[in-house]
């Protein structure tokens, strides 16, 4: 066993934990965190890791279940709501930012065509995951100012598919600019014809064996190979592998298990991510800051200048007014992963040389650094914004649903009694074969475990008000009530136990609300019996409230025994 890489990995794992949450706490944000705490252990630091070759392959990884992420998120749907911000705004933002770094970087510095070509619309990218978690840290995702900035967010993800394929193909000189228009056209035909019929006729159907048939481990490991799979094979006919992630994650984009295959990979992805950034700090050159701090500094500040100057004016003409407009331009001002993405790739295909790459990685850095106190100004502009301007026509903030563990007799009339108070719901059910049917009848039930806080993320539900478990097995119910209330102890959880014992064993795990369902049908049929022997009503409603009370009093005895105990 090759010791001396796990050693790399547990330096690395060591120094992640200790940089992210210093990072985090400082509002900085993780990204700037792993990047820091990759140039502390690299060879521009402390020197702990020598081999960053390797540990780049590894984390690669990272890169293709990211890009699979965003493929399961872009929904059609999704992008027909926003999409005059998306392929409006987006659009002109990346055009126009692409286009004017493209013509300095060819004019003024002298570099290739295919080099400048590339760099003006990567330069235009901004931090997807770095500018979410600081919209998440504001709570302001749903705010005029957050969902413009998303709008755009989107657009730049959708032209990292372009973006891939604009790195092979500029890194065959061989061919003609005809040649390279042809070619694109086959590969984004090819793609498309891969994500109907692979999703129609293939992944679906082999998602739905192994939910029915196969142990949850087999789920994992399906979600695991259908990503790797998908990314090797495009790698082989001459795409990227994050290209082909990206198609993964496009082909379950409608599926009904889209949300369990999207958090099982979430934590390999989040963790594997986190390499890349920590391999890209190792493989920055802290030698160029140093010896020229002016230039580095300066080309930082133009590129932020630039993109500002460029998304400010655009977003006006949106119809954005009251800052709102250069709080977005502030905000989207940093380059992002992506940036390192497909630098890197750039640099393996001979497209970038290792200077210039070593100082698009440092110019990437540094406007991510730069990023926290803009967005803190950002921040201070919207305070006094209430509402979105009438002329920007935008998503509306999502209702949270409610979440339905378990969709079957008891959870689809609870289903339908929710549905006829206009009370927006999703159902999780692990009976792949209910999932199908409900599915086809336009009801929102998915493949998936409620007991994964991820799962309830990956549904829309990540801060939901309420969930309701109705799963007919005990064990299960117990699970699912014991992670939810350890995940979020403020969460109120209703549960349905089939006799006292199960009723004090699920409010002792943290359901605030327990029913039984035997002592409600057994006071049902005791009031329609009491009722026909010439009991009197009153009497009847108050000794059944008696009996009631009695029993639930039983239940939550349970809680103050375990506090007399403590």
């Amino acid at each position: 066993m090759n010791t001396a890489y796990l050693t790399d990995i547990i330096i690395m794992l060591t120094a992640a934990v200790i940089a992210v949450p210093f990072f985090q706490a400082l509002g900085l944000g993780a990204v700037p965190g792993f990047l820091i705490a990759g140039v502390l252990v690299g060879p521009s630091g402390l020197g702990l890791i020598d081999n960053v070759t390797e540990i780049s392959h590894l984390a690669e990884l990272g890169v293709v279940l990211f890009l699979f992420v965003i493929g399961i998120e872009l929904k059609p749907s999704r992008l027909w709501l926003m999409r005059r911000l998306v392929f409006g705004l987006g659009t002109l933002q990346v055009l126009g930012t692409g286009l004017l770094i493209t013509t300095i970087t060819y004019f003024l510095f002298d570099m290739p065509l295919a080099a400048s070509i590339l760099i003006g619309p990567v330069m235009a990218l901004s931090s997807t995951a770095f500018v979410l978690q600081l919209l998440a840290e504001q709570k302001k995702m749903h705010s005029e100012y957050g969902r413009t900035a998303f709008s755009v967010l989107l657009l730049q993800d959708l032209a990292v598919v372009p973006l891939l394929a604009l790195v092979s193909l500029l890194s065959m000189p061989e061919l003609t600019i005809g040649e390279e228009v042809a070619l694109a056209l086959a590969h984004a035909l090819g793609i498309l014809v891969l994500v109907i019929l692979g999703g129609r006729y293939l992944l679906h159907p082999i998602l739905h064996r192994v939910a029915r048939y196969g142990a949850p481990e087999v789920f994992t490991a399906s979600a695991v190979l259908l990503v790797l799979g998908t990314a090797i094979l495009t790698e082989r006919v001459g795409l990227s592998m994050a290209m082909g992630a990206f198609v993964a994650g496009l082909l379950i984009a409608d599926s009904s298990y889209r949300h369990q295959v999207s958090a099982e990979i979430q934590p390999f992805r989040g963790l594997l991510l986190g390499l890349f950034f920590m391999s890209m700090g190792m493989s920055l050159n802290l030698g160029l800051l140093f010896e020229q701090p002016l230039l580095s500094l300066g080309l930082t500040a133009a590129l932020m200048s630039i993109k500002i100057l460029v998304l400010w004016p655009a977003t006006r003409l949106f119809g954005l007014r009251g800052k709102t407009d250069l709080a977005v331009s502030l905000l989207l001002s940093q380059s992002g992963e992506f940036a390192l993405v497909l630098f890197a790739l750039a640099l393996e295909t001979g497209l970038l040389s290792e200077p210039v790459f070593q100082q698009l990685l440092l110019i990437v850095l540094l406007s991510m650094l730069a990023t926290p106190p803009l967005a803190r100004l950002a921040d201070q502009m919207t305070k006094n914004r209430r509402s979105p301007n009438k002329n920007t026509p935008i998503e509306a903030p999502p209702s949270s649903p409610i979440v339905i563990a378990g969709f079957g007799q008891v959870g689809s009339r609870i289903g339908q009694i929710l549905s006829m108070a206009k009370q927006p719901f999703v159902a999780l059910d692990l009976d792949s074969e209910l999932v199908s049917r409900e599915g086809m009848k336009g009801h929102p039930v998915f493949f998936g475990d409620a007991q994964n806080p991820e799962v309830l993320r990956a549904v829309g539900a990540g801060d939901t008000r309420l969930v309701i478990v109705t799963v007919n097995d005990f064990a299960a119910a117990e699970r699912i009530v014991s992670s939810l209330h350890q995940a979020q102890p403020k969460l109120n959880i209703l549960a349905r136990g089939h006799n006292l014992k199960q009723c004090q064993a699920l409010r002792k795990l943290g359901a605030p609300v327990v029913v039984s369902e035997n002592i409600e049908a057994s006071l049902k049929l005791a009031q329609a019996a009491l009722s026909r022997v010439g009991v009197k009503e009153s009497e009847n409603a108050a000794l059944l409230e008696k009996f009631r009370q009695n029993y639930y009093g039983q239940i939550e005895s349970v809680l103050k025994n375990e506090t007399l105990k403590q």
